[in-house]
């Protein structure tokens, strides 16, 4: 089969031909049709964060494709159903947090793309349980970023907790920051989206962003702080001085969600006083559990989200990833396979 193959953290990807693998007890093999290639694939490729993947591996954790065959054991998945290959490769079900709700904080998670194989294939194997059922009424153009992308903002919007009439600053209007414009939407946010491209910035209005401010010529807290502040920022820039000025657009009782893990690990800095006497609110949200796909699904089948998207083939994946670094995709690429 063909595969995109990351052989070295300083080199691009290979398309290679590797064997197609085996499902083992418990497991599916999917044929894919199509793979969303998210900011995380590149910071895998390129071995940017404290705890690395090793290669050779294949990237890829947006994949949605058919059971081709099913490993011993499997009475829960069948050949033909049509599944997504999110980030969550695979959790325990057993620890606190998986029985808690919260199985993308189990310790002996694995994940697609990056601790195993992923979705930058033509095959993948993954445990029968975390191949996530589509429904037909989502297409696999739409279902791939909605996957990684969609799952994440959604959960940021929830962790964040907003309510009907407040202020949601996105700060990062790409392809997560497009779907958590509509999901802060959904839910009754009025919405600023904050990005540097004035492209995107018209992407958001279409969208039905209710304010946009560009940071590369207006100071965004100064923007946001005049129309009142944000009772709730989301970063989602990839940049350690957009989570500042994500912080400091806050207004009073203010929550900031922390998404996006900058390359170089980052570090946030908290005035103390504003902290504590604005009472004010930190949160990391990372990705979304199967359950929370399901709501992304089904929100999608309702018609309340829109997916942007461009088409690639695999072997444009090194293309693909530079078009992203240098900003000239307007949302999400997918492959086509």
């Amino acid at each position: 089969m063909k595969a995109a193959v990351v052989t070295d953290f300083t080199k691009p990807l290979e398309i290679q031909e590797v064997p197609i693998p085996e499902p083992g007890p418990g497991e599916v093999l999917v044929r894919m049709e199509t793979s969303g290639l998210c900011h995380t694939d590149i910071h895998a490729a390129h071995g940017d964060w404290p705890v690395k993947p090793t290669p050779p591996f294949v990237p890829g954790h947006e994949g949605i494709g058919i059971v081709e065959k099913l490993g011993e054991g499997v009475s829960d998945r069948a050949v033909g159903d049509r599944v997504a290959i999110a980030w969550l490769g695979y959790a325990c079900g057993k620890c606190r947090y998986c029985i808690g709700g919260w199985e993308t904080l189990c310790l002996e998670q694995r994940n697609s793309g990056y601790s195993v194989n992923g979705s930058f294939a033509e095959f993948a194997v993954l445990p029968a349980a975390f191949a996530n059922p589509v429904p037909d009424e989502v297409s696999s153009r739409d279902a791939a970023p909605l996957t990684c992308a969609g799952v994440t903002t959604y959960k940021a919007i929830r962790v964040a907790g907003v309510a009907p009439a407040e202020t949601v600053a996105i700060f990062g209007v790409g392809g997560l920051g497009h779907l958590a414009l509509q999901y802060a939407r959904i839910a009754g946010g009025v919405t600023i989206a904050v990005d540097i491209e004035d492209s995107k910035l018209e992407m958001a209005k279409e969208l039905g962003a209710d304010h946009v401010v560009n940071a590369a010529t207006t100071d965004p807290v100064e923007a946001i702080q005049a129309l009142g502040g944000a009772d709730v920022a989301v970063a989602l820039a990839a940049n350690p001085q957009s989570f500042d000025q994500a912080f400091r657009s806050l207004r009073r009782g203010g929550r900031l969600v922390c998404v996006a893990l900058p390359a170089d690990n980052g570090a946030l800095s908290l005035p103390i006083f504003d902290t504590v006497l604005n009472g004010k609110t930190v949160i990391g949200s990372i990705v979304g559990t199967r359950n929370d796909l399901a709501d992304v699904f089904a929100l999608h089948v309702a018609g309340r989200t829109k997916v942007i998207a461009v088409d690639r083939k695999l072997d444009d994946v090194n293309q693909s990833i530079t078009d992203v670094l240098a900003g000239d995709i307007p949302a999400r690429v997918v492959f086509q396979f």
